[in-house]
């Protein structure tokens, strides 16, 4: 675990009621919000981040941290891939985007060479297992990536930012409180 890295985790295109019309307002104030918490987070000296580079949440993270490293060499941009074969079945524009955020990534790590069934479980474990605090754009669903992400996030004592897609609300859990001493 580096401490000053960052992972990000957060829903699919599909989860949000704009789905893939990122001029929504609702997407825009979202996104915002996103960059806002990511330069607090540099401000505070994190430099590392992690995407899974999932569509939506994971590429707006992506391109957001790329536009700060242009100001600031020292943050660096690392994409975990669950296999390569992650975009293959995306549109062609959301491929495009894919591939031009890998062109410019300062690492890219496969967590498997081939599509598995755990692959993106083996992915969303291996970015918590390597950041000190996890970005997550979170609904509050029980069940899915997400939640399963941010489940073993607190299970494994790991700062949790969580910014609700809708309100926009962001709370933080952070690493919880060994045993009280009496």
């Amino acid at each position: 675990m580096l401490k000053n890295c960052c992972a990000i985790t957060g829903h699919r295109p599909n989860k949000f009621p704009w789905r893939y019309d990122e001029t929504d307002s609702r997407c825009i104030a979202l996104k915002a919000v996103l960059a806002e918490q990511i330069a607090a987070l540099v401000n505070v000296g994190f430099t590392q981040f992690l995407s899974g580079m999932a569509e939506a949440t994971d590429t707006w993270f992506s391109l957001i941290v790329l536009s700060l490293r242009e100001k600031n060499p020292a943050i660096k941009l690392h994409c975990i891939l669950p296999c390569k074969e992650q975009a293959d079945k995306w549109s062609a524009s959301s491929r495009d985007l894919y591939h031009s955020i890998l062109d410019r990534a300062d690492s890219i790590v496969y967590v498997s060479r081939v599509y598995h069934k755990n692959c993106m479980l083996e992915r969303n474990r291996f970015l918590v297992d390597h950041a000190a605090a996890l970005l997550a754009i979170y609904n509050g669903e029980r069940r899915g990536g997400t939640a399963a992400t941010v489940r073993y996030a607190q299970k494994m004592g790991r700062e949790i930012i969580v910014i609700e897609p809708l309100t926009r609300l962001i709370s933080h859990s952070d690493i919880a409180p060994g045993p009280a001493h009496s």
